[in-house]
């Protein structure tokens, strides 16, 4: 919850006002997030005073050390919470960095990409601690995101298809 967020904040506040409006999709067990990104949001009006975001939360898929068998029913279940959201929001890029509430929103993206009805482009970041070797949402997502950016180079080594940019958060 806490060093995700961290993380794709310090990204965000990197992007131009043009990625405007921002959706969040954050996990409804997550505390921490929510307070992180409004204190984020309330920020950042202050050089871009026209910027808009919404919160959305969806059940989390993957608890901190959850069986990966019991992670398949966990994640089936956000997928129905995911689904209609990405359907609504119909997101021009994901930006992602990690947490396992990123795998249905990307999976239901690319849902909609084989459906004809809109296009994603997915950037998965790997978490600036994953030094040797991914994430699991990481090892799923290395295949279908467009854009795999890893912060180390062992990484690079080992995933050949993942974009090397070192330390970016």
């Amino acid at each position: 919850a806490g060093g995700h967020t961290t993380e794709i904040l310090r990204l965000l506040s990197c992007l131009s006002e043009s990625y405007s409006p921002r959706h969040y999709v954050f996990a409804d067990s997550d505390k921490m997030s929510e307070a992180k990104i409004h204190s984020f949001e309330e920020k950042r009006a202050e050089t871009f005073p026209n910027s808009q975001f919404t919160l959305d939360r969806i059940p989390r898929s993957r608890e901190v050390r959850q069986s990966w068998t019991s992670s398949v029913v966990t994640t089936l279940y956000s997928m129905l919470y995911s689904l209609p959201l990405t359907y609504k929001l119909k997101p021009d890029l994901i930006l992602c960095n990690g947490p396992g509430t990123c795998v249905p929103v990307c999976i239901s993206a690319l849902l909609l990409g084989l459906l004809g009805i809109k296009r994603t482009i997915i950037v998965y970041v790997e978490s600036i601690c994953r030094v040797e070797t991914l994430s699991l949402s990481g090892k799923i997502l290395y295949y279908f995101s467009d854009y795999f950016i890893v912060q180390w180079p062992n990484l690079k080594e080992k995933y050949p298809k993942s974009v090397f940019l070192g330390r970016i958060v």
